[in-house]
């Protein structure tokens, strides 16, 4: 829908107003405003000529408007503004970089105000000033005026950016500050649009009933994966691309195997100490997420602070936990009654958990192909394509051992025709002969990472991103004879090589700008709506308690968990021994960046403060 309100400030001679008037729609209403008098105009007569024009056309005409204070000059009920102009801002003569960025920060501070929820402001700077990548050339970022950074002063994010041209605006003519003689230089100009943004906000964990073997109970969600729980991404309503990719691969699949569907419940596993599987891996449950689940008599929001979620139709999505059992009068085990205190649970941290479950049902039957897809979490290092949160689709099929070669190729063909078909709509022609997903067999003779060359994710990122893998097992469970061959895959990973986006975060973000991307039975590259996050870099240094390990996984769980997903690198920079105490000093350097929301240097400091508060109580180290 076309803006209804518009309002032009800053302006000089009104030409870019008086032009822009033409092309709109008459149920337009157009502000235009400028900071000098009446009477500094007195003499130009260009300037009265646009006065004159935009009259006729029914624009509204206010002077003495400081841009920096609009809520002073727009009532309630005269503000909501569809889009906000600001052409070639400066504060005049020799002003430097410091005191033009200080004019944008309050000037987007003041369009919060002022803007409507789906607004946009206009914000036209001369070439380099915006200190962005598409500036050419790019200016150093402390010489530029760090527009984004300024418009993440008032929630804004940059959503898109185009050429500025005069001939898009016939009778524009640039005059400089407050209508002086010598005008800005446009060209190689760049118009910076802005809109809101969703807040950080400073929430405490949402609380969970969960129902359970006929009893109530309550658990926190961890603090990491604030927002990754009860999404809903693989429900039946969702049009998220991650439900849009698992159902294309699994429609192709069905194609080529007699397919067997499974429903996946809420990821709660029993509790510590407990077998999970007895062929896997039991050291992935040390980077599991572990969580208690206490009697829902508890007063827990008066013990977190947190809000509760009770949801009915959220209770059948959690699958019925493994209660400790006693012994029953008849000899047989009885699963206790209730649990007194609590009992402490993980988070699913992958699908493979359900194996046994499946190959020892007494229906599963050797040639078809089993679908398993769900939520995983786990704990991990902050890397570009390392999520705490993701969604795993696992297939797992059985084979006599006699055909185990045979079957196991035409599994291997299919699946690397299906994911290159699916992984190479969105390429440049030039990069598709190139790119093939690739099988590579691991060290044991038995395995295989699936891996993908990533080229449309930027030229930051092009480099085999590993999406999946592929495992044998002689594992006899019902037949001697049987082989079980189980494929894991990352849904957000694939999901991302797909559409082209850059960044896990996107997935899980709750703007609702992200799905609108995405068009039903189509696939086209994902053009962000936040564009250039400004970045900051911040270092910490600590010392070591010698009685105690450090643990580098929850130092990186703590920086997810402090900074909102912000943190998007944590390098290890030095260690350093002191020669006389010999204490062990570790230094590193965290980067924060928002994917999708307006982050400000002011709370990447909160953030870091808290983060070194964290780490001296939970990790027993001492900051320097």
């Amino acid at each position: 829908m076309a803006p209804r309100r518009l309002l032009m400030v800053g302006e000089g001679n009104f030409s870019f107003a008086a032009a822009l008037s033409e092309t709109l729609d008459p149920c337009t209403c157009l502000t235009a405003t400028c900071l000098q008098s009446p009477a500094d105009l007195t003499g130009d007569l260009v300037a009265q000529e646009n006065l004159q024009r935009l009259r006729e056309r029914g624009a509204e005409v206010r002077f003495g408007v400081d841009c920096t204070q609009l809520a002073d000059v727009f009532g309630m009920h005269h503000r909501e503004f569809d889009r906000i102009y600001f052409n070639f801002p400066h504060c005049g003569r020799k002003a430097g970089v410091a005191k033009n960025r200080e004019l944008l920060a309050k000037f987007f501070r003041s369009c919060a105000d002022v803007l409507a929820k789906e607004g946009e402001v206009h914000v036209a700077l001369c070439k380099g000033q915006g200190g962005t990548p598409a500036d050419k050339p790019q200016r150093e970022w402390h010489n530029s005026w760090q527009v984004v950074a300024m418009a993440a002063l008032g929630g804004l994010i940059l959503s898109d950016l185009h050429p500025f041209s005069c001939e898009a605006v016939p009778g524009y003519k640039c005059t400089g500050y407050r209508s002086q003689d010598k005008s800005f230089h446009v060209e190689g100009a760049l118009t910076h649009i802005f809109s809101r943004s969703l807040p950080f906000e400073d929430s405490q964990p949402k609380i969970f009933r969960i129902k359970l073997g006929g009893q109530r109970f309550s658990f926190q969600e961890p603090e990491a994966l604030a927002g990754k729980l009860n999404r809903g991404f693989l429900e039946g309503t969702s049009c998220h691309p991650i439900k849009t990719i698992n159902e294309k691969l699994i429609a192709k699949l069905g194609k080529a195997f007699p397919l067997k569907r499974l429903k996946c419940s809420f990821p709660l596993l029993p509790q510590e100490g407990t077998s999970v599987l007895p062929f896997w891996n039991c050291d992935i449950l040390s980077a599991a997420f572990w969580i208690n689940l206490l009697e829902d008599n508890s007063d827990f929001e008066s013990l977190t602070g947190g809000a509760t979620q009770d949801i009915e139709d959220f209770l059948v999505l959690f699958s019925e936990l493994s209660l400790p059992r006693s012994p029953g009068r008849d000899g047989k085990d009885e699963t206790h009654k209730g649990i007194c205190g609590q009992a402490k649970v993980c988070l699913r941290p992958s699908l493979l958990v359900h194996v046994p479950a499946v190959i020892q049902a007494p229906d599963f039957l050797p040639g078809f192909l089993y679908t398993l897809s769900g939520p995983v979490f786990l704990k991990c290092c902050i890397l570009p394509f390392s999520m705490p949160a993701f969604h795993e689709t696992l297939l797992i099929i059985g084979f006599n051992q006699n055909l185990k070669d045979g079957c196991l190729q035409s599994l291997l063909d299919n699946l690397k025709g299906i994911l290159n078909s699916l992984l190479t709509q969105t390429l440049p022609e030039d990069f598709k002969l190139s790119s093939s997903v690739e099988f590579v067999l691991q060290s044991n003779g038995k395995d295989y990472m699936i891996h993908m060359r990533s080229h449309n994710l930027g030229p930051g990122y092009a480099k085999d991103v590993n999406f999946g893998f592929v495992s044998t097992s002689t594992i006899s469970i019902r037949h001697k004879d049987q082989c079980i061959v189980f494929v894991s895959l990352n849904l957000d990973l694939l999901a991302m090589l797909v559409w082209g986006i850059s960044d896990w975060r996107m997935l899980w973000t709750f703007d609702n700008r992200f799905l609108k991307n995405f068009v039903p039975e189509k696939i086209e590259p994902f053009k962000s709506y936040s564009l250039y996050p400004p970045c900051y870099v911040h270092d910490i240094s600590f010392w070591l308690d010698e009685k105690k390990e450090f643990d580098e996984l929850e130092f990186h769980t703590i920086a997810r968990a402090v900074s909102q997903d912000s943190v998007i690198a944590l390098q290890f920079l030095s260690r350093f021994q002191h020669p006389e105490t010999e204490q062990v000093s570790l230094c590193y350097r965290l980067t924060y960046q928002a994917c999708d929301k307006a982050l400000t240097k002011q709370q990447v400091a909160s953030m870091q403060f808290r983060f070194r508060k964290e780490i001296q109580q939970r990790l027993h180290i001492t900051p320097r």
